[in-house]
């Protein structure tokens, strides 16, 4: 498993636009259906966030995707119908693909990838293959898709914080492998413990002083892994004092897993790639 606990960027160069999935000059740019989306039997759209460079010279290339079936999740595991491309299959891309009705609606920043100084005009493309349909999108460092994914901190427009202990190292921002896997044993819930704070934007704390809703929204999902993973609730309640948030996950079969916690500034629903941070957990699973 090809994760490493610095930023990667997953490339994909597509705008949703009047419909439309455009991929820079890519001449297959895909018509998106405007009749409603089917409950199975759908494709899987890649999609390139865009790029930002890293102190270090760097640049890291963001990806996220649609699937476009409502209600069907899908695991396509590393191979020919899931590559990065070059130096893949396997650059830390999702195996498994939430459905629509638990996106919002696509997932954005899913993972990353980094590339050199020297990277230029080179591309970066990952393919997909679902239900029959292939689509792929292409990465690169074209400056209209410039990002800022850590936000504005002079505005408080920043990404949640993310602590996996009330004390402990925070995260913010793209997709990063936190700590060592977790182990545990098959059908014996794992106890999941996240704290989620926000810096917000002096209007959006106006917005919520009088409300019950939480700064920020917390979504847990499978990442990668053999089998399927059963969460006490998707969504655990976020504390406002303290953005603690608690839930549960149940394996029933053995094996090397990666959950995926998204945490969502609850304002725009993290619509916003600056406003939404996501986090990797690993997870081994044993028989007994």
């Amino acid at each position: 498993m090809a994760l490493t606990s610095g930023p990667r960027v997953l490339a994909v160069v597509l705008t949703l636009a009047a419909g439309v999935l455009v991929g820079g000059d890519n001449s297959k740019a895909q018509q998106i259906p405007l009749a409603p989306r089917p409950a199975t039997g759908g494709g899987v759209t890649p999609a390139f966030e865009g790029w930002y460079q890293n102190p270090d010279g760097t640049f890291t290339l963001l990806f996220g995707y649609l699937n476009r079936n409502h209600q069907q999740a899908l695991d396509i595991p590393v191979g020919p119908s899931n590559r990065v491309d070059p130096d893949g299959p396997d650059r830390g891309q999702p195996t498994h693909f939430l459905p629509v009705a638990l996106t919002d609606p696509r997932e954005l920043g899913v993972f990353a990838v980094t590339v050199p100084k020297d990277f230029g005009s080179k591309t970066v493309t990952w393919t997909l293959t679902a239900n029959g349909e292939t689509n792929q999108v292409p990465g690169r460092l074209h400056p209209d898709y410039v990002i800022t994914p850590f936000g504005e901190p002079a505005q408080g427009d920043t990404p949640p914080v993310l602590r996996f202990g009330p004390d402990g190292p925070t995260h913010a921002g793209p997709p990063r492998l936190i700590a060592a896997p977790i182990k545990t044993v098959v059908r014996m819930p794992l106890a999941l413990t996240v704290w989620a704070t926000k810096t917000r934007p002096p209007r959006a704390v106006r917005r919520s002083e009088s409300s019950d809703v939480p700064v920020v929204l917390v979504q847990w999902s499978k990442y990668r892994g053999p089998g399927p993973v059963t969460f006490g609730t998707v969504r655990p309640e976020v504390d406002r004092s303290d953005g603690k948030a608690v839930t549960t996950a149940s394996f029933t079969v053995p094996g090397d897993y990666v959950l995926r916690v998204r945490a969502m500034d609850a304002a725009d629903r993290g619509s916003n790639q600056c406003c939404r941070t996501n986090a990797l957990v690993g997870v081994t699973v044993t028989e007994h």
